[in-house]
């Protein structure tokens, strides 16, 4: 069983905000994965997903004790908008694979997803300890990809011509970011702002600038390689 710890109440931004799945999240879950758009973007099989598929997913992946999921909500009306979680967690290696579903089309490409995403890494590198994060993604989900992107995913590879879909093959792209992607990026945000608040003070003496981390962010990064913790979890249960 995955201890509670793993995961806080809830993880904010400043549009999103993660928090724990409850199994009353089924009926979003069961409207999500039997859309076609939703299948034809996140599964290999071109069909959705079967109600009763849908319910086993939910509980052992989403709900259930070693689950490492979390609930997407709209900050601003606490609207249930997705899901995204962690899975094939080594603790030997510090690694694991991540997963996101934006399930309402209405907020698609509102930067939803691409929030949520920071959040998890975040986590995933300054609290567990992980070193490399991976996921996989259909060459043609263009928005996916950019999202990745935007939060430090790189290309390492790509399956050529692994899924058919819409009359033609395309090709599974792989992507990660390592705890070290992560912490550059962090550092030179942090000599941005410090640039930017010198620049204030200059024409307005006595006027700091924005101090501490964005929301969203972890103040403390920690060492690159994977925690004792991380280790001592997922023993019990790898």
């Amino acid at each position: 069983m995955v201890p509670k710890t793993w995961f806080p109440v809830a993880l904010e931004g400043t549009r999103v905000v993660l928090r724990r799945h409850v199994p009353g999240n089924i009926a979003a879950f069961q409207r999500w994965y039997a859309d076609p758009e939703i299948a034809r973007l996140a599964r290999y099989q071109a069909q959705p997903m079967r109600p009763e598929e849908i319910e086993r997913f939910l509980v052992a992946r989403v709900v259930g004790p070693d689950a490492l999921a979390m609930a997407v909500h709209e900050k601003a009306t606490d609207r249930l908008i997705g899901t995204c979680a962690f899975s094939q967690l080594d603790g030997d290696n510090g690694s694991a694979l991540y997963h996101i579903t934006i399930g309402e089309p209405d907020v698609w490409g509102k930067g939803y997803g691409t929030e949520a995403t920071q959040l998890m890494v975040d986590h995933a590198f300054a609290t567990l300890g992980l070193h490399r994060i991976a996921l996989n993604v259909f060459e043609f989900n263009e928005r996916a990809i950019r999202a990745y992107q935007r939060c430090g995913f790189v290309i390492e590879g790509r399956s050529r011509e692994s899924i058919w879909r819409d009359g033609r093959w395309w090709d599974e792209i792989s992507m990660s970011i390592l705890q070290s992607d992560w912490r550059a990026a962090r550092d030179a945000a942090a000599a941005a702002t410090a640039a930017a608040a010198a620049t204030g003070a200059g024409s307005a003496a006595g006027v700091s600038g924005p101090s501490g981390p964005a929301p969203g962010t972890v103040s403390e990064p920690v060492g690159a390689g994977p925690s004792d913790r991380l280790r001592r979890t997922i023993g019990r249960w790898r």
